[in-house]
């Protein structure tokens, strides 16, 4: 079933180009890795600096909580958020983390990645 991103009606010139990461991609908050990959996505959009989606397998879901916040974009899909919490949720990083679980036909390839706001962690590395 189709399912095509209603944004490129309004603005047919918006890019959102997803690019295999050829570089390593590691992500650390509070002296811990969260996610670490040789398989990320790039994703390159109109308007936004470039963002790592990270494959699920690669990320620390057992250190990360869902959370009620939801964002929705017209070119990717509805986007859900998960907090970081470390050592009994004494570190904690609010909404820190995204990901697109059914988006778009044209960001079908976002779905099972997350991606992480360089500004609640430590750091993302891309090495």
């Amino acid at each position: 079933m189709a399912n095509p991103a209603p944004g490129y009606l309004k603005k047919p010139e918006h890019r959102v180009d997803l690019l295999p990461e050829s570089r390593r991609v590691r992500v650390t908050f509070a002296g811990q890795t969260i996610a670490d990959t040789t398989a990320a996505v790039r994703c390159e959009e109109t308007g936004h600096e470039p963002v790592q989606y990270i494959p699920e397998k690669d990320v620390r879901l057992d250190l990360m909580r869902p959370t009620d916040h939801q964002t929705y974009c017209p070119f990717k899909g509805d986007c859900s958020y998960w907090t970081i919490e470390i050592d009994g949720a004494t570190k904690r990083a609010e909404n820190a983390v995204w990901s697109y679980r059914a988006p778009y036909d044209e960001a079908m390839g976002l779905a099972g990645h997350y991606a992480f706001y360089k500004s609640r962690i430590d750091a993302i590395e891309v090495i």
